[in-house]
């Protein structure tokens, strides 16, 4: 079993193959800069991607928010990312808090957002590239970038419109406003909406679900689904091809096939 990495301003638990991190700075409404958050989302993704014993992620919040992006009073005050030279902020975005979107991007598991409260900006971009979003009924969501008089710096411009569309999105991110979760629900931006006190438990019950599969499975049908958005047909049938060839040579295959025909729950060793 892989060391769980040593995290500042988030918790990270398991519940049998699935790992959830809860970020853990709601006195400032878990922001993403001006805390360690950033950092510690980026060892945890890592470290599932490592980690034989994971098979899925779940993204929460503790508190009020799920995660409210930006620290508006550092960047009022130009700190942290915020300041410095044109030179200097295009570095600070490249190193930072853009590294989360090529992790989550690069992620072997699935990824859940249990959205629990706001999620603003950079946040809301954050559940956006997870694979599916739950959100509590008490959750507002927006692209509000240009409310403040800066771009989606963090490529939430590229998650949303492969959610809803271009012209969706182009009116969520030109006019910042916010929406609901039955209306990010209606938009195909949520998966379900759920009373607050339900939220985490739905969202660990979706998450077990897909961890009761053989996990190299999961794992190798996850990087396809991703594949199938970038490559051309006949590339991605030549993956398909290749990963089904390993499958069929996995001691878990053998399982599941006796466990169909035998008409009994499957137990995988992820051999």
């Amino acid at each position: 079993m892989k060391e769980k990495p040593v995290l500042i301003d988030s918790r990270l638990e398991m519940f049998g193959r699935v790992a959830v991190i809860t970020f853990q700075r709601d006195d400032v409404r878990n922001a993403l800069t001006g805390t360690a958050l950033v950092e510690d989302l980026m060892k945890v993704l890592v470290w599932a991607n490592c980690a034989e014993e994971v098979s899925v992620l779940v993204i929460t919040g503790d508190g009020s928010a799920f995660s409210s992006g930006g620290n508006v009073r550092e960047m009022s005050e130009k700190r942290g990312i915020f300041g410095g030279s044109v030179q200097q902020i295009q570095d600070q975005y490249r190193r930072g808090i853009q590294q989360i979107p090529l992790a989550m991007e690069a992620s072997e598991v699935p990824l859940i957002a249990a959205i629990n409260g706001p999620a603003i900006g950079a946040g809301f971009d954050l559940a956006c590239m997870c694979d599916m979003r739950l959100a509590s009924s008490q959750a507002v969501m927006g692209e509000t970038f240009v409310n403040l008089g800066i771009i989606p710096g963090d490529g939430g411009a590229w998650f949303l419109q492969r959610l809803i569309g271009y012209q969706r999105a182009a009116e969520l991110t030109l006019t910042g406003r916010l929406i609901s979760a039955p209306e990010a629900l209606q938009l195909g931006i949520l998966l379900e909406v759920l009373e607050p006190d339900m939220l985490i438990g739905r969202a660990l019950e979706l998450a077990a679900q897909m961890a009761s599969k053989p996990p190299r499975t999961v794992r190798m049908t996850k990087r396809l689904l991703k594949h199938a958005q970038r490559g051309t047909l006949p590339d991605f049938l030549d993956l398909c091809a290749c990963f089904q060839g390993m499958a069929h040579h996995t001691d878990d295959h053998v399982e599941a096939v006796s466990a169909f025909l035998e008409k009994r729950p499957g137990i995988y060793t992820g051999a």
